[in-house]
């Protein structure tokens, strides 16, 4: 792929700005962002962090986007689209005029190819894989050309979260050419359509994208945004102060009021759908016992997580469904109450008093705010009512690798932390029993309850919201009584940006949406 004399310069000068004795400042017309993880791959389809979706959703477009500061749908690659009466069939208008950064054209024959190659395994392409996301539209029964640019989806059922899901980043639509030419090594060489094209990966150093100066909805303002992998928060905090970086994402909690009372910084600030829970491993061991899933929550002192290690920037969580979800929300649920005594109970109750566990920890992550801390708070608390937990901690991307295919045979609990964009996200690819982890889900705990399975195949057919939310709701009942999770937090995401950027805003999404941001 070509890449401008431009963004090699300033990737270039940054990384001679990064690497001298004392930096004041980054070069001008280029963001450089503070990421908390290295990104798996630059391949929408093949990614499942949000930790990546912060650079895709800039190189990047989909049929439909999130409107500004919401979640709700509006045009994108799609000017507009029809759905039939019976919720089964969407046609769209693709946009005229719109290229790939390859030089390829985007038409209907594009977006089947995307769609094709995620859930056909006969596809040419569909090796390029895995595809972990494809759940998002497992509903999808054919894709259809209707011309050039229309182009028809044809779902098995009625879909409701359809549209949200092609605004979320597994809806991203790729450049076909770049796909054949690169095979699978298309993920280190990406081509969307987005208002920045890729220019250079560095393994632990940086990824460069460049403006798109034909970009269909306007060019943007900044040159150049150079992402950097900086694992540990407090070395992100200490480029930040040092003028390395111009923006950072997931301000530790301690660093908060330090940017927010220093004139040449900025915090921003966003409620949005995020849970931090701890995965229990209910198919073997102690927690294949309700009371000890029970007593787990019980046992951990959510409030003091919640108020001395993450600061007040998060409130302790009651269920599975983010209360940002306010629609679907299942008010009536309190969190389980700090009772030590109660878990005691419970514990004796399972004849697991004394029971050693295994618990993996990460380093940090997409949305998993202080998991050092954290882990070794509960781990604290858990030996309080008696149980020996050992903590192994891992890096971001070899903890999911860890996680990601399920706890059996390795750990009795896990952290873990979503950012969804529908009430049907989380739960559909976490609590059902279709979603266990060879069946190609993240159901890594092995939770199963038929009532829950059936609830949510219904909230997901439905095409009225009220019904839809009353489903919801008694999914969050059973399950905050099943107590498949420990639950422990809702978070309000933060990042810190110097007062020469403007524009920039954060988003209920969790995604870095760079293209109206000015650097001066």
């Amino acid at each position: 792929m070509q890449r401008s004399l431009f963004s090699l310069a300033a990737a270039a000068t940054v990384a001679l700005a990064l690497t001298g004795p004392s930096v004041a400042q980054t070069p001008p017309g280029v963001l450089v962002v503070g990421q908390i993880a290295e990104p798996r791959s630059l391949d929408p389809h093949a990614v499942t962090a949000v930790n990546d979706f912060r650079i895709l959703m800039n190189v990047y477009d989909g049929l439909v986007r999130y409107a500004d500061g919401t979640l709700e749908v509006e045009p994108a690659l799609a000017e507009s689209w029809e759905i039939s009466e019976d919720g089964l069939t969407y046609t769209f208008a693709l946009r005229e005029g719109v290229t790939f950064h390859d030089g390829s054209p985007l038409d209907a024959e594009a977006v089947k190819f995307n769609f094709d190659r995620m859930l056909d395994e006969d596809h040419p392409y569909h090796d390029t894989g895995p595809f972990p996301l494809a759940f998002f539209f497992d509903t999808i029964d054919e894709v259809t050309v209707i011309d050039d640019m229309s182009v028809e989806f044809s779902l098995s059922e009625p879909f409701a979260p359809f549209l949200s899901n092609l605004a979320y980043p597994t809806g991203l639509i790729v450049s076909p050419a770049a796909v054949e030419e690169y095979g699978e090594d298309f993920g280190r060489n990406p081509s969307g359509t987005g208002p920045f094209r890729f220019a250079e990966w560095r393994s632990g150093e940086r990824v460069v994208v460049e403006r798109n100066a034909d970009y269909w909805d306007g060019a943007p303002s900044l040159e150049a945004v150079v992402f950097r992998p900086i694992t540990d928060a407090n070395t992100r905090v200490s480029e930040m102060l040092a003028g390395g970086i111009d923006l950072m994402v997931e301000v530790p909690p301690d660093s908060v009021a330090d940017f927010r009372d220093d004139p040449m910084f900025e915090i921003h600030e966003q409620a949005g759908p995020h849970v931090w829970f701890l995965i229990l491993n209910t198919k073997e061991g102690p927690f294949s016992d309700q009371r000890m899933r029970q007593a787990v929550n019980y046992a951990i002192d959510k409030e003091a997580i919640v108020n001395d290690i993450l600061q007040g920037t998060a409130v302790i969580a009651a269920g599975p469904t983010p209360p940002a979800f306010a629609w679907a929300y299942n008010e009536e649920l309190e969190p389980y109450p700090y009772d030590p005594e109660r878990a005691r109970e419970l514990i004796a109750e399972a004849g697991h008093e004394g029971a050693d566990l295994t618990f993996y920890v990460t380093e940090g992550g997409s949305g998993m705010l202080d998991p050092v801390p954290m882990g070794t708070a509960i781990q604290a608390d858990l030996a309080e009512v008696g149980l020996n937990v050992e903590i192994q901690t891992f890096e971001w991307n070899t903890f999911l690798a860890e996680v990601n295919p399920g706890l059996e045979g390795k750990a009795d609990m896990a952290q873990m932390s979503w950012m969804t964009n529908d009430p049907d996200t989380l739960p559909y690819l976490t609590l059902r029993t279709g979603a266990w982890p060879e069946e190609g889900g993240f159901n890594s705990g092995y939770y199963s309850n038929p009532e829950v399975d059936d609830l949510l195949e219904r909230a997901r057919q439905s095409t009225d919201q009220d019904e839809r939310a009353a489903l919801y709701r008694e999914v969050q009942e059973i399950v905050h009584e099943d107590a498949p999770w420990a639950f422990v937090a809702n978070w309000q995401q933060n990042a810190a940006a110097t007062v020469n950027v403007e524009n920039f805003r954060l988003q209920p999404s969790f995604f870095l949406l760079l293209h109206g941001v000015e650097k001066h």
